[in-house]
């Protein structure tokens, strides 16, 4: 008998060859989907994305007003491309936009979205009246700037002697209008990427924290040495979507400035729209939106492939 049985039990031993292994779930295929879950997302992918993509990547080569049949022209509107002196400003104009954006929103959201990750009530809400502006359309929102900056009866006409601007016209100065557009974009988004931060904070283990406080760091050391290596993926993530988001940045541009003053707010989109319905040429517009698609993918991978971010790894590996 067994010590660890009591009298007047009978243990039973298994029979030999009774004890079976578990099936492992790799093994078993049931931890992952058949591919079946993935055919509606990509039918619907392949309709509205790559068609379109692939007729817009046709129409390059061609010459078509929007009505008729377009004509072949080979490669007549991509030599037009690479000569025309609005497209190459518009393009730098895309890449500071881009860059500017990422440098303004990205610490703005970073600090807000650890705060908000704290369990207060008070942050709780502050949190929800600051992400207000990501509830409302970019033309709403464009519009309401659009009142407050005007010279003759807006807020900038009582403000604008203070930042440089005695008579009011902010949107009639190159600089003042590009600050503008920049300003107002960032203003929207910010609440978004907050929310990603937010998210990310909260999934950051207390124990963390714990350990940090008894080696006798304090609160700008635990952020630097404990929250920001833990949101790298996150940081990574929200600057994907802002580049994205950036380059393809548009319809605050075409209510506040108007691609003005002159060119001097002319981004790549609104080019493309102004080619395209002002100026009626179709083909040379899908040329212009076929380098704006190169560009925003190009630099998503590029950034996906130099942060390492395709590996997947763990923040939270080995705890």
């Amino acid at each position: 008998m067994p010590a660890s049985a009591t009298p007047g039990t009978t243990v039973k031993e298994p029979p030999t060859g009774a004890v079976r292994a578990r099936p492992s779930r790799a093994s078993s295929g049931a931890g992952r989907p058949g591919l079946g879950w993935a055919v509606p997302g990509l039918l619907f992918f392949t309709l509205f994305a790559i068609i379109p993509m692939l007729l817009v990547v046709a129409l390059s080569f061609t010459s078509w007003q929007g009505l008729g049949t377009p004509q072949w022209t080979g490669g007549a509107n991509w030599s037009r491309l690479w000569e025309d002196p609005e497209m190459r400003q518009a393009i730098w104009l895309s890449v500071l936009l881009t860059g500017l954006s990422w440098l303004f929103q990205t610490p703005v959201a970073l600090l807000l979205g650890v705060w908000a990750s704290g369990k207060q009530r008070n942050r709780a809400v502050l949190s929800a009246i600051f992400f207000l502006p990501l509830l409302a359309s970019s033309v709403a929102l464009a519009l309401l700037w659009k009142s407050l900056l005007d010279p003759n009866f807006g807020l900038i006409a009582d403000i604008g002697p203070y930042i440089g601007y005695p008579d009011g016209n902010l949107l009639g100065d190159p600089q003042g209008a590009f600050a503008a557009v920049l300003f107002v974009a960032s203003w929207q988004f910010i609440p978004f990427h907050t929310l990603l931060y937010q998210g990310g904070a909260r999934q950051i283990p207390k124990s963390l924290y714990d350990a940090a406080y008894v080696d006798g760091a304090g609160t700008v050391r635990q952020f630097f040495s404990v929250t920001l290596p833990q949101l790298r993926n996150t940081v990574i993530t929200s600057s994907v979507l802002m580049v994205v988001g950036a380059l393809t940045f548009f319809d605050t541009v075409l209510i506040l400035t108007e691609g003005g003053p002159g060119t001097d707010t002319t981004i790549v989109p609104y080019l493309m729209y102004t080619t395209g319905f002002d100026a009626f040429d179709m083909g040379y517009a899908s040329a212009i939106a076929t380098i704006l698609v190169a560009i925003a993918t190009g630099i998503s991978l590029l950034l996906v492939r130099l942060t390492g971010f395709s590996a997947m790894r763990s923040t939270r590996e080995g705890m």
